[in-house]
């Protein structure tokens, strides 16, 4: 009997979830998965991936079965993060302070944590690291703390809200503390409308006929005026106020013809190292962008201290 669905492919060396999924020991974690899981023309087992249901499901049976994430509940209308993809980043992220001898006590910005708290879940199941989690949304900053309690977290993760929407960093959320990262999912499209044909798109390349997103998502979390372009320049301008705040500032970027402009202006704000770092899920191509303004001298009593 097939018990598996392959995943997408060219994920992290480290990554749990470059095989198929294991459905047996899914449904087993997360019994509730069961009812979504069918075999295929192919003889697989998988499930059907345009319902928002089956892949919240899904990924929550992933967190319990390798993550050891006992409770992680939200609204059908936030975004679903893929935990695939999501762990990737936290691993290509682990890379990076290897590379620049980052060691220990490692604590982590992450920038609009969201309703789900996935990344401070993952880095600190994955790598023991602290996170402080940022949102402008009262509600789903709420609901991220119901899961960090949920889940005996509150010593690893704490949440501060960001009051302003055009301001991604204040002296309020560092308060005079240094952290070797931030991190970033910025939002994607320019509007509603931008979101929905995308989602449409996708979809009907995928033979399927609906206007609903499998993977859900709200206003703060899928769209920004000016686009995914606009915010990551106001995010590199912002990081440039606050130097030596953290030792990388790090963001995903969807769509590659924002590279360049984001060289440029990095460049002119600062930055002493810039990189570019792909992500390869499958047929799909995304890829970190890290910057840092320390010096060399900056940066190795950076690593003398921690």
């Amino acid at each position: 009997m097939a018990t598996k669905h392959k995943t997408s492919k060219g994920l992290h060396p480290n990554n749990k979830h470059s095989q198929d999924y294991d459905f047996d020991t899914l449904c087993t974690a997360f019994p509730s998965l069961k009812e979504f899981v069918f075999t295929n023309k192919f003889n697989t087992q998988t499930i059907d991936f345009a319902n928002p249901k089956a892949v919240k499901i899904l990924n929550t049976a992933l967190l319990k079965t390798y993550y050891k994430i006992e409770q992680w509940n939200f609204s059908d209308e936030n975004l679903c993060p893929p935990i695939p993809g999501r762990v990737d980043y936290i691993h290509h992220l682990n890379d990076l302070f290897k590379a620049s001898k980052i060691k220990d006590s490692i604590n982590i910005l992450d920038i609009g944590t969201g309703a789900t708290c996935i990344y401070p879940l993952l880095g600190n199941r994955t790598y023991d690291w602290q996170f402080i989690g940022t949102d402008i949304d009262a509600e789903s900053l709420k609901n991220s703390q119901l899961i960090i309690d949920n889940n005996n977290l509150s010593n690893q993760i704490s949440l501060k809200l960001q009051d302003r929407s055009d301001t991604i960093f204040s002296e309020s959320i560092f308060d005079r503390q240094q952290f070797a990262a931030s991190i970033c999912n910025p939002p994607f499209y320019s509007s509603q409308y931008e979101a929905v044909e995308a989602n449409a798109r996708k979809l009907k390349g995928l033979g399927i006929e609906t206007t609903q997103r499998n993977f859900s998502g709200n206003q703060n979390e899928l769209w920004y005026k000016g686009g995914e372009k606009a915010f990551l320049h106001n995010y590199l301008y912002q990081s440039s106020l606050f130097k030596t705040s953290c030792f990388w500032y790090t963001t995903l970027v969807s769509k590659k013809g924002n590279i360049e402009s984001m060289i440029a202006s990095l460049n002119k704000l600062g930055a002493t190292n810039i990189k570019n770092i792909p992500m390869h899920q499958g047929n799909k191509v995304s890829r970190i962008v890290a910057w840092t303004f320390l010096t060399n001298e900056e940066q190795n009593q950076w690593n003398t201290d921690t």
